[in-house]
């Protein structure tokens, strides 16, 4: 059956829209030639699209020829303001930016174990509220928040948690009242780290593939078939309670210890590090197991240009990692550390075979691609599945720009119409919708 004129229009409409999002500033002539729409339909659709304040003339073709250089039509960035935020139990980060994503303002705020709850969610607040009023994006349409702990996968809320601090789930609460008209949506961090590899990072080029989260804490998003999956109950990737061997003992239905967690948390790479003799500080907002980490992949780059090798060893030592370096205690830490993750990452690997795993959060990205060889190096020994591990491209960042992405494609699909199937690839195809949190 045809569609009436009305839908035909409203599909034409997004069509139009999601092209201008995806390729930029484009004229009548390229919307047709993208589009296969007849002139007269653009004409119409550019000339009603206009006038409701989704696009405008953003400037002219540098075309040389006779008679006017052909029209620009852009969406309206500043239609629509958006604020992302990185939740951590230490902080949170946000920045505010235009329907397109362009980046406004940007702040952090630390927050301190012995911060009350009520201060705690203040100073978040006051943060979101001084970086909208800088950005001059005061009312915000849409709120992405990312945070660790578990997300109801019904009510779309931040679950409770023994772990987490309480003012986590106050702050959601204490963000919509002082911005009642935004939309905010909530995803785990590790999730939204993972949406931001896909789109603008290390997996851009993967539609399956698992993130392993080393930060502060630890934990995995697993994307299959351009899809996130987040389980039953939201707790997808929750590999902290992975048994591995190696621990004192066995994780618990209410904490971690003796899982993974034990081996590849920062405090578990802090004191592997230890045991090999290195210290450092951390670097503002990095958790010090980071600066460990980059801290010993230089010391053995150093090392390895340094340092006159036979014509044969070549191959030995690339083949071979613990011949590297011999007593070299950076290289030893690398060694140990890449032989922990590769136990949890071996077991990911058995049970969803990804093709791919990123190390990913700060410590990721400091080891990058010295850390993920030995990691894989390590993996082709225990699993017998082809599998590449990439180190992480946006780092620590990864969750803002998640949070973006997700508060962008909410707007975007509120204001221009939400129909997955005419956008395939474009940042949350196929995923589903987050649900507001009241």
């Amino acid at each position: 059956m045809p569609a009436s004129p009305s839908t035909a229009r409203v599909i034409n409409d997004r069509l139009a829209l999601r092209l201008l999002q995806r390729e930029g500033p484009l004229t009548a002539g390229q919307l047709k030639q993208l589009t296969g729409l007849s002139r007269p339909t653009v004409a119409d659709l550019v000339e009603r699209l206009t006038a409701s304040g989704l696009i405008e003339v953003a400037g002219e073709t540098g075309e040389q020829r006779r008679g006017p250089n052909a029209k620009l039509y852009d969406i309206v960035a500043g239609r629509a303001h958006l604020a992302a935020l990185d939740v951590r139990t230490e902080g949170v980060a946000v920045l505010v930016s235009d329907l397109v994503g362009r980046v406004l303002a940007e702040g952090s705020v630390p927050i301190g174990d012995d911060t009350g709850t009520g201060t705690a969610v203040e100073r978040a607040v006051t943060l979101v509220e001084r970086a909208a009023k800088e950005a001059g994006a005061d009312p915000l349409h849409t709120l992405g928040i990312g945070a660790p702990g578990l997300i109801d996968p019904v009510s779309g809320e931040l679950r409770d948690s023994s772990g987490l601090p309480e003012w986590h789930r106050r702050l959601v609460a204490a963000l919509q009242e002082r911005f009642p008209d935004a939309r905010a949506h909530v995803e785990n961090e590790t999730n939204l780290a993972a949406l931001a590899e896909q789109h603008e990072g290390c997996a851009r080029d993967r539609d399956t593939f698992v993130l392993l989260w080393l930060g502060h804490g630890i934990g995995a998003a697993v994307v299959l078939d351009g899809g996130l999956r987040r389980g039953a109950s939201g707790g997808t990737g929750e590999i902290g309670f992975l048994p591995v061997p190696g621990t004192d003992g066995l994780p618990s239905a209410t904490g971690c210890e003796g899982g993974f967690h034990s081996l590849a948390g920062s405090a578990a790479i802090t004191a592997l590090a230890a045991e090999h003799g290195l210290t450092a500080r951390a670097r503002a907002g990095e958790p010090v197991a980071a600066e460990l980490v980059r801290q010993a992949v230089d010391a053995v780059r150093t090392t390895d240009a340094d340092r006159p090798l036979p014509d044969d060893s070549t191959d030995r030592l690339r083949d071979a990692p613990a011949d590297r370096l011999p007593g070299a205690p950076a290289d030893r830490f690398l060694d140990a550390l890449a032989d922990r993750l590769a136990l949890g990452v071996a077991s990911v690997v058995a049970v969803l075979d990804p093709g791919c795993v990123v190390l990913g959060g700060e410590v990721g990205r400091a080891g990058g691609d010295e850390l993920a060889l030995r990691v894989a190096r390590r993996l082709r020994l225990m699993a017998p599945l082809p599998t590449e591990v990439r180190p992480s491209a946006l780092g620590g960042g990864a969750v803002l720009r998640g949070a973006l992405l997700t508060a962008r494609e909410s707007a975007q699909d509120e204001l221009f119409g939400s129909d997955e199937r005419e956008a395939p690839g474009l940042p949350g195809a196929g995923q589903r919708r987050m649900r507001v949190a009241r």
